[in-house]
């Protein structure tokens, strides 16, 4: 599964256990333009640095190690992106902002940690050397 689809599903899972039910393909498409997904692949390492420089790089600490995950809260994830850019998001999918930015915050987590192993992403394919060389500036 590439990460654009596993971001998709953690996300409509989530939001499944808060009654929303939402189309795959709304979700993927609205995700691909709030995440900068390029030809739809989804670059974790830009992630990555977006966290830390928005002084959540403890946090995402925690997503990368295998210990537990750090929570990240709604607001955090709208300082993350912006409030524009999350109620644009939560409009594609006839959501209000604020279910957005939890459903957001619910699988952030998720993601990132099912794709890392021992404090570092996985070298995964199509476009990887990116995400690798990302994470290795973001771990030092």
């Amino acid at each position: 599964m590439d990460l654009m689809q596993l971001a998709t599903q953690l996300f409509t899972q989530y939001m499944g256990k808060t009654g929303k039910s939402l189309d795959a393909g709304s979700v993927q498409s609205a995700l691909g333009q709030l995440l900068g997904a390029s030809g739809g692949n989804l670059d974790l390492g830009s992630l990555m640095s977006k966290l830390d420089t928005g002084d959540m790089a403890s946090m995402a600490m925690s997503w990368l190690g295998d210990g537990g995950n750090e929570a990240i809260s709604a607001d955090q994830v709208v300082g993350l992106f912006g409030s524009s850019q999350v109620e644009g998001f939560a409009s594609q999918l006839g959501l209000d902002s604020a279910a957005a930015a939890d459903g957001l915050a619910g699988m952030l987590p998720d993601l990132i940690d099912q794709n890392s192993e021992g404090g570092s992403l996985l070298d995964m394919a199509g476009g990887a050397g990116g995400l690798i060389g990302a994470a290795s500036k973001f771990l030092k």
